[in-house]
């Protein structure tokens, strides 16, 4: 079967224990230069021929899906965090604008589930370069572990901690969904491409991806850059009931508040609340 007809994809997951656990975290996770550099330049030439913001027609394109859709490098990520047989993207849009630009406002895209579950991915790929002077886009590393609507957001404008997702041609990242984000200013002259695609979960989640045998459930740091957004303690919180619902343990998963588990802290013994029937190195 070709690339372009599958409708899922399986392959051996690349991420470890601890990189599962920080894209629970920080919400997004970059692969920089992965994709070759000509068909970087077929589609920016197929972004050009075809400059609407819905070129679904590029994932019908064998050598697009090989060495985009289907990346080794992406796909062993995507496969990590989905599970086995992922279905492939079906859409695709390209947020597609002439440079120098303002930035857009803040925002979480829409139809966003605010929940602990991680079913689908939605993944960026720039098939140019796109330098801070390109208007890439800005993300909040951690916001995705807080519930917000757009309306009341875009008063914001510059926020600690943001982050811009600058990189070389061929660059792919994929986010949790729900996470804050906005086009930002550019300063160059230009088109700027920036295709988004998801993929989807078809199989229950478990823990198969690469397993490091000395990660330890109860002393791994849960925590991460959303304790600047949230409640004391809560982003811990959110970020270890996902890890444990990818590692299909989340019937386990309990707080009990106060010092319990998953509070990072230098402790003597377990830590109390840890969840029975975690793996122990």
């Amino acid at each position: 079967m070709k690339p372009s007809e599958m409708k899922t994809y399986d392959c051996k997951p690349t991420l470890t224990d601890s990189q599962i656990l920080e894209f629970c975290a920080n919400g997004y996770l970059m692969l920089e230069g992965v994709v070759p550099n000509e068909t970087n330049r077929r589609s920016v030439d197929y972004c050009d021929e075809f400059s609407n913001h819905e070129p679904s027609g590029i994932l019908q394109q064998d050598w697009f899906a090989e060495d985009v859709i289907i990346n080794p490098v992406a796909a062993g990520a995507v496969r990590s965090l989905l599970g086995a047989d992922f279905h492939l993207p079906v859409l695709m849009s390209n947020h597609r604008v002439p440079c120098p630009q303002g930035p857009t406002h803040w925002h979480v895209d829409g139809n966003f589930k605010h929940q602990h579950e991680l079913n689908f991915l939605q993944v960026f790929y720039y098939p140019q370069d796109t330098p801070i002077e390109m208007g890439p886009t800005q993300i909040i590393p951690g916001s995705h572990l807080v519930r917000n609507k757009a309306r009341f957001m875009s008063h914001l404008s510059g926020i600690r901690g943001t982050v811009s997702t600058a990189a070389p041609a061929g660059s792919i990242f994929l986010t949790v969904y729900h996470i804050w984000h906005r086009r930002g200013p550019s300063t160059a002259t230009g088109m700027r491409n920036l295709l988004k695609y998801f993929y989807w979960r078809t199989t229950p989640p478990k823990r198969d991806w690469v397993i490091e045998p000395e990660f330890d459930f109860a002393t791994a740091r849960y925590d991460g850059p959303g304790q600047n957004y949230s409640e004391q303690f809560r982003d811990a919180v959110k970020v270890a009931e996902t890890f444990l619902w990818l590692c299909g343990k989340h019937k386990s998963f309990r707080n009990l508040g106060g010092q319990s588990w998953p509070l990072p802290a230098k402790r003597i013994d377990l830590p109390y609340g840890f969840p029975e029937g975690l793996p122990q190195p």
